[in-house]
């Protein structure tokens, strides 16, 4: 898993692949359906991806638990445990079909059937290291069990050049301290973002972002009070990119019902404080990114809401004039991920919630 920077293999390996991507035509509508190419499949819950400084891309896999009698309770109904096992992952693609695990043995938590992993949710690359979250959807006293056994959920992981890891900060631990915005003790850490001094952690859980020192010391950067729609929610934020100013743009999950067109995008200033509205009339927010261009792109979970029927995802693209275009979401089942290639396409990792069947394709936008 080296770290020193080379030529981007993985968009030289897929650039005949690529040629044969159908978009359809752009209609006066806002929107644009791309094609989809699948790069990597046989992914279990697959979440986070991100280039790093050698050119591959690097995904996060939450993994699929295993049948150890470690476990927590599941956060939602029917409560059921969520159980240990070794299997979460980094897998590394070099080219279309070319991929392989490069990080095992990463700690997660699943249902019986493997499926609804918490484990590896977000990968990003910098001070020397690659870096992972490690969520857990829960509060510290539910993952004491866990902790007596050794199993080291809700914190951020640092691996090194070879592939071996370490968790070295313990995200959920400071919510059962800190508690940020004021509500009942819940942890899940997602989003990721690596900075020249610190990291930037989305807490789904805490509805706060978290700042890390370069010493590890742990902050509170922003706080997502709950939203009153009506009913009343929490703002779940799930994932973060920062502009070249240093303002720092998150997106928000929203939490049940799973409101159709209530999740927004907030701006943070550069040194933290509240977040403020931008942009909204989304589902589900699972990850955003920006594009070299400055145009921004919004992942949904699901386009009808996490508990309506439909399974579909969408990656909306935010225009330099405020519009918004759909550039893909039929095909797009349940969606964990996005960034943005040096390429300029889009890679989403989908089949974020179930094992075996994850895949990474690569749209146009």
């Amino acid at each position: 898993m080296t770290l020193t920077r080379q030529t981007p293999r993985i968009i030289r390996g897929i650039a005949a692949a690529a040629a044969v991507i159908l978009v359809a035509t752009v209609s006066p509508s806002i929107t644009a359906q791309s094609s989809l190419l699948v790069v990597a499949s046989g992914l279990d819950n697959p979440r986070g991806l991100n280039f790093g400084p050698d050119g591959a891309l690097y995904v996060a896999e939450a993994g699929r638990g295993g049948n150890s009698t470690l476990c927590a309770p599941a956060p939602d109904p029917p409560f059921a445990n969520r159980c240990y096992g070794p299997s979460g992952a980094i897998t590394r693609v070099l080219a279309l079909g070319d991929q392989r695990r490069v990080v095992v043995g990463l700690p997660s938590i699943a249902l019986a059937n493997g499926s609804n992993a918490q484990g590896p949710a977000d990968i990003d690359f910098g001070l020397g290291s690659a870096w992972v979250t490690i969520g857990f959807a829960g509060s510290t006293t539910t993952r004491a069990a866990l902790e007596a056994g050794g199993v080291t959920m809700g914190r951020l992981v640092r691996i090194n050049s070879i592939g071996q890891w370490e968790p070295v900060v313990d995200l959920t631990g400071y919510e059962g301290t800190a508690n940020p915005d004021g509500g009942a003790i819940d942890s899940n850490p997602f989003g990721l973002k690596i900075l020249t001094d610190r990291a930037l952690v989305a807490d789904s859980g805490a509805n706060a972002v978290l700042s890390i020192s370069s010493t590890g010391v742990v902050s509170t950067f922003a706080v997502f009070p709950n939203r009153v729609l009506p009913p009343t929610v929490q703002s779940v934020p799930t994932s973060i990119v920062v502009a070249p100013n240093g303002d720092t743009f998150v997106g928000e999950l929203t939490g049940a019902p799973f409101i159709v067109g209530a999740a927004q995008v907030y701006r943070i200033p550069a040194g933290g404080g509240a977040p403020v509205a931008v942009v909204g009339g989304f589902t589900n927010i699972i990850d955003i990114a920006l594009g070299p261009d400055g145009r921004g792109y919004v992942l949904e979970h699901d386009a009808d809401g996490i508990i309506g029927p439909g399974v579909d995802g969408r990656v909306i693209r935010i225009n330099t004039d405020g519009t918004q275009t759909v550039v893909a979401g039929a095909g797009l089942v349940k969606p964990g991920g996005i960034t943005v290639g040096p390429d300029g396409a889009l890679y989403v990792t989908t089949h974020a919630n179930t094992p075996g069947n994850g895949e990474v394709v690569r749209i146009v936008p």
